[in-house]
């Protein structure tokens, strides 16, 4: 039952797990251990080098369902990824091995429905298992590289949701068969009514796996792509500027080429230019061409932005 408490970086540590002992994994998969005393979240965070804000974010969504994401630009993405590739360890390489070990403990194995049982757990694992392997070999990579600032031109965050989703009509299945096929001896009995509680409690940490993933990971990872886009735009624009076709920089041109230039960008016609610098329109021309040339800028708007980046102007005597 959901105790609709809004956790804040000064409550104690120990209150949030008294309140809701199933977040005692999240530490794990933030690299909190346990044995953090008296301390506050903050302090607990910043102890072990954990965003405070995100992992109180994680915390209030899944334990309480507190939280609007789209716009929200505090949240660490790093933390985000670092959290739910610890995730992905702890139910791959923990979870998914203790369930099925629990299963063969508390099932005769010579049994023909108990061997079914066994299969339709591993065809729910592999399934979970392809699904994490995906992720961890698309996505999270490309996270890495948007924080980096190098992101990949053949994936987006919307390819990803098109491949999200959960097996969980084989777990469905499995819980069904288990249910009804509960052995009559009590030692047995006991052992596999204690693995299917676990089976419950694992389809719960999935689900609030996913809902962290769908409503707090994806959106800050648009965020992240966004900001590459404009990124884009500005190394496109800077590239535009400073260079020319064959890598020449802005020095090449002549004194007399950025003459026209400021001419050109304070709203003079050619014969203008030619009267002002005292040279044949040809010749204003020439230079014009050159420029084009040298800086691959073709229109007055790209030579305006060479022009007061360069500082060969200042932007009041431009004429806009």
């Amino acid at each position: 039952m959901k105790n609709q408490k809004l956790y804040e970086a000064d409550d104690k540590m120990i209150s949030l797990i008294r309140d809701n002992y199933d977040l005692l994994q999240m530490l794990g998969s933030f690299d909190i251990s346990l044995g953090f005393g008296d301390k506050t979240v903050r302090e607990t965070c910043e102890d072990n080098n954990v965003d405070t804000y995100t992992f109180l974010a994680v915390v209030n969504y899944t334990a309480n369902g507190y939280g609007e994401f789209e716009a929200d630009e505090q949240l660490s993405v790093k933390t985000l990824l670092h959290y739910l590739e610890a995730s992905h360890a702890y139910f791959l390489d923990f979870q998914l091995p203790y369930i099925r070990r629990e299963l063969q403990e508390s099932l005769d194995e010579h049994d023909s429905l108990a061997k079914l049982i066994l299969r339709f757990y591993d065809e729910y694992a592999h399934e979970i298992r392809r699904h994490m392997k995906y992720e961890q070999k698309t996505l999270f990579p490309y996270v890495q590289s948007l924080i980096d600032g190098k992101p990949g031109n053949d994936y987006n965050v919307d390819t990803f949701s098109k491949h999200h989703g959960a097996a969980d009509k084989k777990l469905r299945e499995l819980k069904l068969l288990i249910i009804k096929y509960l052995p009559q001896d009590g030692l047995h009995n006991n052992q596999l009514t204690a693995t299917l509680h676990d089976i419950y409690e694992n389809e719960v940490w999935l689900r609030q796996h996913a809902m962290v993933e769908d409503h707090i990971f994806v959106p800050a990872i648009r965020r992240l792509e966004q900001t590459a886009k404009q990124s884009d735009v500005t190394r496109n624009i800077s590239d535009m500027v400073f260079k020319s076709g064959n890598g020449q920089s802005p020095e090449t041109l002549s004194d007399r080429e950025k003459d026209v230039i400021i001419s050109l960008v304070q709203g003079m016609s050619n014969k203008e230019i030619a009267d002002h610098l005292c040279i044949s329109v040809n010749t204003v021309i020439t230079h014009r061409r050159n420029i084009a040339r040298k800086l691959q800028i073709h229109s007055p708007a790209g030579l305006t932005i060479y022009a007061i980046v360069n500082n060969l102007v200042d932007i009041s005597s431009v004429k806009l």
